[in-house]
């Protein structure tokens, strides 16, 4: 009798009791949740310096099209950035045109005639600047900062201050893929290595968005005078074929969106099919360009929000993947508040 009112008295209790608490279950965010909830400090903001404006024609309908693409930093590829900021300050893509739009690869802009005279002061680059030593480079770095602190102090009679080499920690996701046996994020951007440690050689990943450089056969590199953005599935195969240079920030709808073109590779048979460019400048030349931020990758709610790409749990999902490839964990960007 006893063991029945006991029953009874537990059946009562939870009839009670809401059901929505029964059948609860933990709540996770989603990733586009994780990045509003992001603190200000853990956002960087992006040079204008840094941006390549590439304004086109405007469409059928008369509206601007504007393409913002940031450069990739130091130690990657800085030879034809060099050269890309060459390109610019000269107006040489003025007039040029988008020459070639391959479906689920790239869309190639750049001089279709061959003919246009290229500015004075552009260099070479070798094929071995398509990878860099993140270590020996912050290394190098180290040696100047002290080599000017020491400077300093001298001329001040004051202890130097020397810099503390502090290379950037690795966030909570990391992988492998096919293409490399370590894929990971440095200041904002995803590079691979066939190593595990930052003394390796690293390269940067061509995902969706990323703009390289065209070049013909090998040796040659290329000038940075023809560039494409990645429009289709990552091509991860041309890591460390061709050099990437930067990455389209926003206005990727205005290449991607093109006609394709219709003759080998994409390439466009006609003049007019072409979109002219009407100019390229660096950021830091445009008044009306607004201030843009990336969110850290050594932030704490990049870490979350990489996890969150590679395990969805978030109320639509019923199954996480466990894992997720680089270019599917995009490094959020944002027009910065006023």
């Amino acid at each position: 009798m006893i063991k029945k009112l006991t029953l009874i008295t537990c059946a009562a209790a939870l009839a009670t009791f809401p059901l929505a608490a029964q059948d609860a279950k933990p709540v996770f965010p989603s990733p586009p949740e994780i990045v509003a909830k992001a603190k200000a400090e853990e956002w960087t903001a992006i040079a204008p310096s840094d941006l390549l404006v590439m304004d086109l024609a405007p469409d059928a309908k008369g509206k601007a099209r504007r393409v913002v693409i940031q450069l990739i930093p130091p130690p990657f590829s800085q030879g034809w950035v060099g050269n890309i900021r060459k390109l610019a300050a000269a107006k040489w893509w003025d007039g040029t045109s988008i020459n070639r739009v391959q479906d689920n690869y790239v869309v190639q802009w750049g001089d279709a005639t061959e003919k246009k005279v290229l500015p004075e002061g552009l260099v070479t680059v070798s094929e071995a600047a398509y990878a860099s030593s993140l270590f020996e480079w912050q290394n190098e770095n180290a040696k100047r900062d002290k080599e000017r602190q020491d400077k300093q102090a001298s001329e001040v009679s004051t202890p130097p201050i020397v810099k503390k080499v502090e290379l950037e920690p690795y966030p909570a996701w990391h992988s492998r893929d096919p293409f490399a046996s370590w894929v990971d994020f440095y200041r904002g951007w995803p590079i691979a290595t066939a190593g595990y440690s930052w003394e390796q050689i690293w390269w940067p990943t061509h995902c969706y968005g990323m703009v390289g450089v065209g070049r013909n056969l090998s040796p040659d590199t290329g000038t940075g005078a023809e560039l494409y953005a990645v429009i289709g599935h990552a091509p991860r195969h041309l890591d460390r074929n061709i050099a990437l240079v930067g990455r389209v920030i926003e206005g990727l709808e205005h290449l991607s969106s093109l006609p394709r073109g219709t003759g080998p590779l994409g390439f466009y048979e006609k003049e007019e099919e072409r979109v002219q460019i009407n100019s390229a400048r660096l950021g830091d030349e445009i008044a009306d360009l607004p201030a843009f931020e990336y969110l850290s990758t050594d932030s704490a709610s990049f870490a979350a929000y990489a996890d969150a790409r590679a395990n969805r749990r978030d109320p639509f999902f019923i199954t996480p993947a466990g894992g997720a490839d680089i270019c599917n964990i995009p490094v959020p960007v944002r027009r910065k508040a006023k």
